[in-house]
């Protein structure tokens, strides 16, 4: 079995993070192959991504833990393909993700890595553009700080 681990921090509170990245329906805001995750009851999860210019469709699970801030993931399949997913709390703004993958399947090369780097990253930018607009919106979103004097025009 083949392990690929990433880390990294977030400019996100810890269980803002972790109510993002636990909803299933968000994956393919950060994963980019992922074109549909729909949840269908208990751990299912229906998917359909590109992999290598196909489109694979599968059922995967996903199981979360708030308590713990994790989530367990995996799909059927001759890959063995699953992983986990800790959120630890840095800061009271802050967080630390790490995204552990295990596949039967050795890739060539960083390729592997490289994709879990980049999908962490896609993550973390995902997560605090949506605790952005959050925040705004609590505080009457753009157009008020504009009516507040905050324009420069």
């Amino acid at each position: 079995m083949t392990e690929y681990r990433h880390t990294a921090t977030a400019d996100v509170p810890a269980d803002e993070l972790f109510a993002f990245l636990s909803h299933p329906e968000n994956l393919p805001r950060y994963f980019p192959e992922m074109k549909v995750a729909e949840p269908k009851g208990g751990d299912s999860v229906h998917v359909e991504a590109e992999v290598h210019g196909d489109r694979v469709a599968g059922e995967a699970w996903l199981r979360t833990d708030s308590a713990t801030r994790s989530l367990t993931w995996g799909a059927e399949g001759p890959d063995d393909y699953h992983g986990e997913l800790r959120i630890d709390e840095q800061s009271p703004t802050s967080s630390e993700i790490t995204v552990t993958l295990h596949s039967v399947r050795e890739a060539d090369g960083d390729e592997v890595q490289q994709g879990l780097e980049r999908t962490v990253a896609a993550m973390t930018h995902a997560a605090t553009a949506d605790a952005d607009v959050a925040a705004a919106e609590s505080q009457g979103g753009w157009s008020s700080y504009d009516d507040k004097g905050g324009s420069s025009s």
